[in-house]
């Protein structure tokens, strides 16, 4: 869980959660293929799979010229753990909320 700051900061942007979206959407992309859909420079788009590299949520190939970037599960598994480890404390939250607006319509 010690990559989670990492990974949270690579996700905030939101350009790199869109690159993250379409590539767990679509599969294995080339950087160029990732580059289309965006109105921002081939050299941004390099910068941002960097991040997202070394962040861990992407994994990079090369084939030939080509440099292919896909999603880490793991990284995509550490988020979700994360997630659900929270659970419990959203939904005592949620249920002393839910007893706090029934005790006041009950008072009323």
């Amino acid at each position: 869980m010690s990559q989670l700051p990492n990974l949270f900061g690579a996700l905030s942007d939101p350009t790199r959660f869109e690159i993250v979206e379409r590539l767990m959407k679509d599969g294995e992309l080339s950087a160029g293929q990732i580059h289309e859909g965006f109105e921002i420079s081939k050299p941004a788009i390099s910068r941002h799979l960097g991040v997202l590299n070394d962040a861990g949520v992407l994994n990079r190939r090369v084939s030939g010229q080509r440099r292919l970037y896909s999603v880490r599960p793991q990284a995509i598994e550490s988020v979700c753990a994360w997630a659900i480890g929270h659970r419990e404390f959203w939904e005592a939250s949620l249920n002393r909320l839910e007893k706090a607006l029934m005790e006041e319509i009950n008072r009323k």
